[in-house]
């Protein structure tokens, strides 16, 4: 796995501005051990109370297929936690759907609007339009992407003003209750420098709220973070699932993912081997891999 961090500098201007995550290279894998499930038919029905439907999805990076025909339902206010191993494609997935990655292959549906794609002239998005899509999904990554030369609330005003057009007053008073929101209110002039991991995670959700979006992508939110940090960010998305944001989380905290999941998906070498509510999930899976991961065949 290869991680890559970028520190954004004041002469970067917001408009061409890129937020980086982490980049999964797997190995070429031999796909037949792992069985491949149709859930198409998850993909496309019941569109009315769907607000991301992929479909066939494939990705691939210097040759190497890392996601594999994924065909995936998420229903508004459903909360969706992505489990697998490392290099499974997790992360990969999650990108995609924001379309930070270009998959080679399929379809990625917010509501009715296809990301990547001029619904007009079904030719790639332009720029302007692919960022006015995105919109629509916010992306929480586990290196928070804080900008270092702007305060606490300046970061969560910025995409406000220049994305949004926002006047200066609109984007503070929404900054402020949304930092509230998320227990950063006593933080509103502090530089990130000041602050803990687990702060600027806080801070991060609370700019990705900031938008409005109709879908939260959390990828990793605690991985970065020192254990006694985790609690406190997984207690504000908690907060966030019961008021009922549709929420797809990329994430190693089982324990988390079984108490707030409305659905749980495992995927293996880039391939949905299992979706299922969290209480058949974690106690009775279909899968003998996820039973293995799961530990549950351990004496």
């Amino acid at each position: 796995m290869l991680k890559q961090s970028v520190e954004t500098t004041p002469d970067i201007p917001l408009s061409t501005f890129k937020e980086s995550a982490e980049l999964h290279i797997v190995d070429t894998v031999e796909h037949q051990e792992t069985p491949l499930i149709d859930t198409t038919q998850d993909a496309i029905e019941d569109d009315k109370d769907s607000i991301i439907k992929i479909i066939n999805l494939s990705k691939q990076f210097d040759g190497i297929e890392v996601l594999r025909d994924i065909n995936l339902n998420i229903q508004k206010g459903e909360v969706v936690s992505i489990l697998g191993s490392s290099g499974s494609g997790k992360s990969t997935l999650l990108r995609c759907i924001n379309w930070l990655e270009q998959p080679e292959r399929g379809f990625i549906y917010v509501g009715d609007e296809r990301i990547g794609v001029n619904a007009e002239t079904n030719k790639p998005a332009k720029y302007k339009e692919l960022a006015k899509m995105r919109q629509r999904v916010g992306m929480v990554f586990q290196s928070f992407n804080l900008w270092p030369h702007l305060t606490v609330k300046q970061n969560v005003m910025e995409a406000l003003i220049h994305v949004k057009k926002w006047s200066k007053s609109e984007a503070e008073s929404m900054a402020e209750t949304q930092l509230e929101k998320v227990g950063m209110s006593h933080k509103l002039d502090s530089y990130p420098s000041m602050l803990s991991g687990g702060q600027k995670q806080r801070v991060a959700i609370a700019r990705a709220l900031a938008m409005e979006p109709e879908v939260l992508l959390f990828d990793e939110p605690t991985s970065a973070l020192d254990p006694e940090l985790v609690e406190e960010v997984l207690t504000v998305m908690q907060k966030l699932s019961k008021e009922g944001y549709t929420m797809v989380i990329v994430t190693h905290e089982m324990d988390f993912a079984r108490q707030v999941s409305d659905q749980v998906v495992f995927l293996e070498k880039g391939i949905l081997i299992e979706k299922n509510p969290p209480e058949k999930f974690f106690t009775d899976p279909d899968s003998t891999r996820v039973r293995q991961f799961l530990k549950l065949d351990a004496s």
